[in-house]
C-alpha cells in the first residue's frame, strides 16, 4: 500500500508562489542560474553580435545569451557551480571586445510591515521612497494589508537600507520575511552560558547539510535557523545542538513561537489609538463644557465670565491651558506626518489637519493675548474647534484600524486551521511500527509517517498508506460533502478526519502545504494593486492642494462678504465677527474633506474578496484578477478534466488483426508509459488490469525508446523493436498510415456515442483500438445553463475528435466548439475572440491548457490540475468544480459593484460635504457646519467606507449544486 503513495510524494498539492521554487523541489537542489550583465564597446553590427553569441554559448554553464548591437550589451544567464562571470568576459574580450562594465543581476524579496500609513497618497510616498533606493527593482505597497513586498538586487542595497528609506519617508517599517526564510524555525535555548557555547552552536549548525542561514538572539537567548526540507528539519536540528555539548554541559533546544507579529502590531495599533483618544477626551470634555454648555447655564457658567486682566477671563485662560496639551502633544502625529509628506513633495491629511486645527488654535491664542492686552477688545476663541477636531479624528482611526482588522478575518482563520500537535510513529529497521510520540506539528519533517484519529485535524500534506476514512475538506477547499480517502489518495493539513484512522505519509511541510501557498497567494494578491484603484491614485495627487485652495477661497469670500457688508449683519452668530465666522467656514472646509475614504475604498473591498474567496475555494490572484473576472462574455472551457471527471477508463477493445490483445496492449501501454495525458494514465491502468485477468502480476512495462509527443494526436516510440503508434487520426495520417472502411466504420460508431478512439498501429498497421469514455461532470449542465442566464456564452475547444466532442457539447448545452485543436490552437481562438472585443475567460487543467491560460484575459485552472496550468492561471478553483467558476464570476461582479460604491461614498461624501461646510446652505436655511462636526464627518466617512467592504463578508454562492449530484471520492466513475 505504501507503493501507492510513492508517485505522490515529490508533487506538490499547490504550485509555489510567483519566483519560488516549485513545492516539493528543493531551491538548493534544483539547479540554479544567475544573470550578469555586460556593457560591450565595438559592437559595430549584427554580425558582431551573432559572434559574440555563439563563442559565449558554447561555454560550459552558460544557459543563454542576448546580444543588443543598438544598446552595446551582453545579458548571460548562467550556472554559477560551471562557470563564473568573469571567464564569460574574458571570452568576450578574446574577440577583441572591450568589456568596461561588469554588474550582476541578483534579485532578493523582501518583505515589510508599514506603519504610518493613512492614505493613498503615504501608500504613494512609500513606494516612490523606496523605488528611489539603488538596487530596488520593483516595490509594491498596500495600504489596507499596510505591507510592502520589495524586490531587490542584494549585490546593490540591503534589506536595512530599504526599511531606513521607508523611515526616512517618515513611516515605520519592519521586516516580515524576507526570501531566505521559507521555510525556518525558532529555536530557544538552554544551557548556553558563555560566548564560546554561541560560537559552538551556531558553527555546529552553519556546517549542517541543508541548513542555508542562523541568526542569533542574544537577549532572547534564541535561534532562527533556515533550512531545506528535503536535506534536514528541526527534529535534526534540535538533535545537532544537544549533541555539541561536550559533558558536563547539557544543551537543549526547544520550539519558541514568535508573537505573532502583524496581530500584536494592529493590537498595540488599537490600543495606541484608543488611549490617545481617551486622553484627549480628558481635556476635550472641560473645554466643550467651558465653552459652549456652562456659559449658557446661569448662575453655574458665570464664574468663566470673571476678567483676569484687562479682557482676558477664566474661561479664555482654561480653555487655552487644557487645548495646548490636545493640539501639541496628543496632536503632535498630525505635526509629524505633515511635515514628512511636504518634505517629500507631496500632502496628505496630516496636512489638512494640521492646516485646520492650526488656523483655530493660534487664531484663538491671538484673541487671548489681545484681550489680556486691550480693555476694550472683545473677541471669541476657538479652543474647543482645536480640541474636538482632534479627538473626533483620532476616533475615527480608532474604529478604522478596528474596522480594517476585520478584512482580514477569513485569513486569519485560514492560518489557524493547522492543529498544535500530531501524533509520530517511529518505525525499526524492519519497517515495524515500535511507538507513537505527541509532538509538534512544527517538528515533523517529509516522510515522516503521522496517525490521524477520527474527529481530529490532518497536520501536514500527506498520502493515505493505511486506512480508510472520510475527510471534511470545507475548511480548505469549500465542498460542503467529506471525501473518502483510502491508500494512496491526498489529504491536505487543516482538514478534519471523520470517521475513521489513518495512516499518512508526509509530503509536504511548512510553508510548502497547500494551506501555507494558500496563505501565500492571497496576501500577494492583497497587495496587489487593482486597476480600478487609478482613480484613486489620480485624484489623491491634486486632492489635498485643491482642498487647501478651496478653504482660502472659502475664508477670502466670506471675509470680503462680510468687510463689504453684502450679507445682513444678523447672519453672523453672537459674540462673533464676520472674520471670525469667514474663518470658520474656511477651518471647515480644510477638515471636511476626506482623502483616506477614497484611498480605502479599493483595498479594503479587495482584501474581503480574496479572503472570502479562499474560504470558499476560489484562489483570485490580485485585484486585476478580480477586476477582469467582472467584464467577462465569453468562457471557453477544454473537454478532459474540465467538463468531464477527468479520470477516463478504457471501457470496449477491438482487434484488427491477429496480433493477441495482451499483446496489443502491452505494446499500447510501453509507448504510453512515459505520457502525463489522463487518456495515456487510462491505458496503462487498463493494461493492469488486463495482465491480473490473465493470470500475471508483473506491473512492469515495455521499455521503449524514441517517445514523443505529438501535441493533439498522440505518441510515438519504438517499443520491443516495432514503431508504435497510440493517437488519433490524425497521428496515422501524419505517419501514413492507411485506414480501412472497417476501421473508419467502428471510430464514426464510437465517436456517435461521445466516446474517444485511441488507435494502435504497430510499424504502420492498424492493429486494433481502444475505447475510452470520460464521464461528463454532473453539474457541468446547469453551469452552462447559468452562464447563459448571466450573458456569458460558452465554447468548448478541445484537441478530441469532432464527433466526440460535439456530442459532449449537445449534452451539457454548448453550441460553439472547435475540436481537433493543439495547445497553440487554443490559445490561437482566444485571440481572435479577443479581437472581436470580447473578454475571454479560459478553464482548464491540464499543461497542453496552459498557453490558452496564459493567452486569455482571465485564466481559472482546476485545483486538481497540473502545476503548470495552476501557475499560468489567474484564478484556481481549489475543488475542481465547474460552480466555482459562476462563484468567481459572481464575486468579482459584487466586489467591482462594492469598490464602485465605495468610490460614490467616498466621492459623493467629499463633493457634497465641502459645499456645504463653506456655508452654501447658510444663506438659505442658517445651516452652518461648525469645524468639530466636519471633523466628525471626515472620521465617519472613512469607517463607512471600510464597514460597507465589511459586507462582503456576507457573500453567498449564486449556484449550488446538489450533493446528490457530487461524486464524494476520486474513484473512477464510468
Amino acid at each position: 500500500m505504501e507503493q501507492n503513495g510513492e508517485r505522490y510524494l515529490k508533487e506538490p498539492l499547490l504550485p509555489a508562489s510567483s519566483g519560488a521554487s516549485p513545492a516539493g523541489a528543493s531551491p538548493r537542489k534544483e539547479r540554479k542560474t544567475r544573470k550578469v550583465m555586460f556593457s560591450v564597446r565595438g559592437i559595430s553590427c549584427a554580425s558582431c553580435a551573432v559572434s559574440i553569441e555563439t563563442v559565449v554559448a558554447g561555454l560550459k554553464g552558460v544557459e543563454s545569451i542576448q546580444v543588443s548591437p543598438l544598446q552595446g550589451q551582453a545579458v548571460v544567464q548562467y550556472r554559477p557551480e560551471e562557470t563564473d562571470a568573469r571567464t564569460i568576459k574574458e571570452a568576450i574580450e578574446e574577440l577583441n571586445f572591450e568589456v568596461d562594465e561588469l554588474q550582476e543581476q541578483e534579485i532578493a524579496v523582501c518583505r515589510l510591515r508599514i506603519k504610518g500609513m493613512a492614505c493613498t497618497s503615504c501608500s504613494e510616498s512609500v513606494e516612490r521612497a523606496l523605488q528611489m533606493v539603488p538596487g530596488v527593482k520593483k516595490a509594491a505597497v498596500g495600504l489596507a494589508l499596510e505591507e510592502a513586498k520589495v524586490h531587490y538586487d542584494p549585490n546593490v542595497t540591503s534589506r536595512d537600507l530599504i526599511i531606513e528609506a521607508v523611515e526616512d519617508a517618515g513611516f515605520g517599517a519592519d521586516l516580515i520575511s524576507s526570501g531566505d526564510d521559507v521555510n525556518k524555525v525558532h529555536l530557544k535555548l538552554e544551557g548556553v552560558n558563555s560566548p564560546e557555547d554561541t560560537k559552538l552552536i551556531q558553527s555546529v549548525l552553519e556546517t549542517a547539510e541543508g541548513v542555508n542561514h542562523v541568526e542569533w538572539d542574544t537577549v532572547e537567548q534564541t535561534i532562527k535557523v533556515a533550512y531545506d526540507p528535503d536535506i534536514t528539519g528541526p527534529r535534526l536540528l534540535i538533535e545537532r545542538i544537544q549533541n555539541a555539548a561536550q559533558p558536563p554541559k547539557c544543551f537543549n533546544a526547544t520550539l519558541h513561537s514568535p508573537p505573532k507579529q502583524r496581530e500584536a502590531e494592529r493590537n498595540h495599533e488599537i490600543r495606541n489609538y484608543r488611549n490617545q483618544f481617551l486622553w484627549s477626551c480628558l481635556f476635550t470634555v472641560p473645554v466643550f463644557l467651558f465653552s459652549m454648555v456652562l456659559p449658557m447655564i446661569s448662575p453655574y457658567g458665570d464664574w468663566l465670565s470673571y476678567r483676569i486682566c484687562n479682557n482676558m477671563t477664566i474661561g479664555m485662560l482654561l480653555r487655552w491651558l487644557l487645548c495646548s496639551p490636545v493640539q501639541f502633544v496628543i496632536g503632535w502625529r498630525f505635526y509629524i506626518g505633515a511635515y514628512h509628506a511636504l518634505k517629500r513633495g507631496y500632502s496628505n491629511m496630516d496636512v489638512l489637519v494640521a492646516l485646520g486645527t492650526n488656523a483655530a488654535y493660534f487664531y484663538s491664542v491671538y484673541i487671548v493675548l489681545k484681550a489680556l492686552t486691550s480693555a476694550s477688545f472683545e473677541g471669541q476663541d476657538f479652543f474647543e474647534t482645536s480640541a474636538m477636531l482632534v479627538s473626533f479624528i483620532l476616533l475615527g482611526k480608532y474604529l478604522e484600524v478596528v474596522a480594517k482588522g476585520k478584512t482580514s478575518d477569513a485569513l486569519s482563520k485560514l492560518t489557524e486551521l493547522a492543529p498544535e500537535t500530531a501524533y509520530l510513529i517511529s518505525f525499526d529497521k524492519d519497517g515495524n511500527a515500535i511507538s507513537e510520540t505527541e509532538i509538534s506539528t512544527q517538528l515533523l519533517q517529509r516522510n515522516d509517517v503521522i496517525k490521524i484519529v477520527p474527529g481530529t485535524k490532518v497536520p501536514v500534506d500527506g498520502v493515505v498508506i493505511k486506512g480508510q476514512s472520510h475527510v471534511n475538506e470545507s475548511m480548505i477547499t469549500g465542498e460542503a460533502r467529506p471525501i473518502a480517502k483510502k491508500p494512496g489518495d491526498r489529504v491536505i493539513g487543516g482538514t478534519v478526519n471523520d470517521n475513521g484512522c489513518i495512516i499518512v505519509k508526509a509530503t509536504h511541510v511548512g510553508s510548502e502545504t497547500a494551506l501555507s501557498q494558500i496563505v501565500q497567494l492571497v496576501e500577494a494578491a492583497q497587495l496587489a494593486r487593482a486597476p480600478v484603484q487609478k482613480l484613486a491614485d489620480k485624484i489623491s495627487r491634486f486632492f489635498v492642494p485643491t482642498v487647501v485652495v478651496a478653504a482660502f477661497l472659502t475664508w477670502l469670500g466670506w471675509f470680503i462678504a462680510g468687510q463689504f457688508h453684502l450679507y445682513p449683519k444678523q447672519w453672523i452668530p453672537k459674540a462673533m465677527d464676520s472674520f471670525e465666522l469667514a474663518l470658520q467656514f474656511g477651518i471647515s472646509v480644510l477638515v471636511v474633506a476626506c482623502p483616506c475614504a477614497l484611498g480605502l475604498a479599493t483595498p479594503t473591498a479587495v482584501m474581503v474578496a480574496t479572503g472570502k474567496g479562499a474560504s470558499q475555494g476560489v484562489l483570485i490572484k490580485g485585484g486585476n484578477a478580480l477586476e477582469k473576472a467582472h467584464k467577462i462574455k465569453a468562457i471557453i472551457f477544454d473537454k478532459t478534466g474540465t467538463l468531464t471527471v477527468g479520470k477516463p477508463s478504457v471501457i470496449q477493445t477491438k482487434v484488427f488483426s491477429k496480433i493477441p490483445l495482451l499483446e496489443l496492449c502491452d505494446l499500447a501501454a510501453g509507448a504510453e508509459a512515459n505520457s502525463e495525458h489522463p487518456l495515456s494514465k487510462a491505458i496503462v491502468e487498463h493494461t493492469k488490469k488486463l495482465r491480473e485477468q490473465y493470470g500475471s502480476h508483473n506491473d512492469h512495462m515495455m521499455e521503449s525508446r524514441d517517445f514523443e509527443v505529438h501535441p493533439g494526436a498522440g505518441v510515438s516510440a519504438n517499443v520491443e523493436g516495432k514503431l508504435v503508434l497510440v493517437g488519433n487520426k490524425r497521428l496515422m495520417q501524419e505517419f501514413e498510415v492507411p485506414l480501412s472502411p472497417e476501421v473508419e466504420a467502428y471510430m464514426s460508431e464510437m465517436e456517435e456515442l461521445a466516446r474517444t478512439c485511441i488507435l494502435v498501429a504497430i510499424d504502420k498497421i492498424i492493429c486494433g483500438a481502444l475505447t475510452v469514455s470520460d464521464p461528463l461532470k454532473p453539474e457541468a449542465g446547469r453551469v452552462i445553463s447559468y452562464l447563459k442566464s448571466m450573458g456569458i456564452s460558452s465554447i468548448m475547444v478541445t484537441g478530441d475528435n469532432w464527433a466526440t466532442a460535439k456530442s459532449i457539447a449537445k449534452e451539457v448545452g454548448i453550441d460553439q466548439v472547435f475540436a481537433e485543436i493543439d495547445p497553440v490552437g487554443k490559445a490561437e481562438k482566444i485571440k481572435d475572440l479577443q479581437m472581436q472585443g470580447l473578454t475571454v475567460a479560459m478553464v482548464g487543467d491540464g499543461i497542453n491548457d496552459s498557453p490558452a491560460l496564459a493567452a486569455a484575459d482571465v485564466g481559472m485552472a482546476i485545483g486538481a490540475g497540473t502545476d503548470v496550468a495552476i501557475e499560468a492561471a489567474d484564478i484556481v478553483l481549489m475543488k475542481s468544480s465547474l460552480e466555482d467558476v459562476i462563484t468567481a464570476i459572481d464575486l468579482s461582479r459584487k466586489t467591482l459593484s462594492r469598490i464602485r460604491l465605495n468610490y460614490v461614498w467616498a466621492l459623493g461624501y467629499n463633493v457634497l460635504g465641502m459645499p456645504v461646510a463653506a456655508g452654501v446652505l447658510f444663506p438659505f436655511t442658517g445651516i452652518r457646519l461648525p469645524p468639530w462636526l466636519a471633523g466628525a464627518c471626515m472620521a465617519a466617512s472613512s469607517v463607512s467606507v471600510v464597514c460597507s467592504s465589511l459586507l462582503l463578508q456576507l457573500y453567498k454562492k449564486p449556484l449550488h449544486v446538489e450533493d446528490t449530484l457530487r461524486p464524494t471520492d476520486g474513484s473512477d466513475s464510468v
